[in-house]
């Protein structure tokens, strides 16, 4: 027998479109499922949430239900600071509830194995506004001893979107400054060409010419960023001057070296890059994983409609 909480959850779907749909799909986890009258109230009150906002958005009808509109409920969930489990268990219910149409032939297709889970959701990459990176980028004074070097670092970082270890390993040879671009190796030993604009060029070559001959010595190698000592500098080493010039230029305490690389993805797609030309700079071998920042892109264009429509 239901308990209380679970009747309370059925009478408060009677009152909505699918309401009935959904309780007949409740009842038939509980009887040929075998499921606990806990895990049975869960799903009640994901389906519930669910349907609220199914009829908010007009979804009255399974066969109206899209995977648009689920992977948006998602998001809303996401934004609203739900915790991955309950937004993943949010899922696996509407998955349920979709497959329970389409075995009692309400819907004809099932397309549950094309939805996103709530990962993606959770780990949107932190990214900076165009402001903030050039003040990162200006934090080096002139007045300072390695300003050539990191300055150069700064702006290669941001103008190619390298990893630390790829910036880390990256040699002389390996750029072409006349022509505007350079050869990285990523993950897989896997080589791209990206190319380097002309700040970041003109960086580099003030570098090259005022301050590396200075740095070089037996152990440098064709090496492009050197220590102090001569030696190549290793990708800790950049992750902490990063982290200096950040605090420097007041930047958020959780910026890292992957933040300028989140940077220049999502500052190309807003510009108008297409997504296939920012996955082989990044040197992604699945789309899918560049993916994550057009919705970085759709969050702000969000957040900036939110604030300034006059009827958000």
């Amino acid at each position: 027998m239901p308990s209380t909480q679970t009747q309370t959850i059925a009478d408060k779907l009677t009152e909505l479109p699918l309401g009935r749909l959904v309780r007949e799909f409740l009842n038939y986890l509980t009887v040929e499922g075998g499921l606990s009258d806990n895990t049975i109230q869960a799903y009640g009150r994901d389906l519930l949430d669910f349907l609220r906002y199914c009829s908010a958005h007009k979804v009255r009808q399974l066969s109206q239900i899209s995977p648009a509109i689920v992977q948006n409920y998602m998001e809303v969930l996401s934004r609203g600071n739900k915790g991955e489990a309950s937004i993943k268990r949010g899922l696996v219910a509407i998955r349920m509830l979709l497959r329970f149409g389409k075995l009692n032939g309400i819907i004809e297709d099932d397309f549950t194995g094309i939805l996103e889970g709530p990962k993606l959701w959770q780990r949107l990459p932190i990214v900076c506004s165009k402001k903030q990176v050039v003040d990162l980028l200006e934090a080096p004074s002139p007045k300072e001893r390695f300003y050539f070097r990191d300055k150069a670092m700064l702006e290669l970082l941001y103008a190619t979107g390298v990893r630390a270890s790829e910036l880390a390993g990256l040699k002389v040879l390996d750029l072409n400054l006349d022509v505007g671009y350079l050869r990285c190796r990523g993950k897989g030993g896997r080589e791209r060409v990206i190319p380097l604009a002309k700040v970041a060029a003109t960086a580099t070559l003030e570098y090259l010419r005022e301050l590396r001959p200075k740095l070089e010595k037996g152990q440098s190698g064709d090496f492009l960023l050197l220590s102090r000592t001569g030696r190549p500098m290793s990708r800790i080493e950049i992750w902490r001057l990063i982290k200096r010039y950040a605090i420097r230029a007041g930047m958020p305490k959780n910026l890292t070296v992957h933040t300028l690389r989140h940077c220049f993805a999502t500052h190309l797609l807003a510009g108008g890059a297409d997504l296939r030309s920012v996955q082989e700079m990044l040197g992604h071998v699945d789309i899918s994983t560049t993916q994550i920042y057009t919705h970085v892109d759709q969050e702000r264009l969000r957040a900036i409609h939110k604030k300034y429509h006059p009827r958000p």
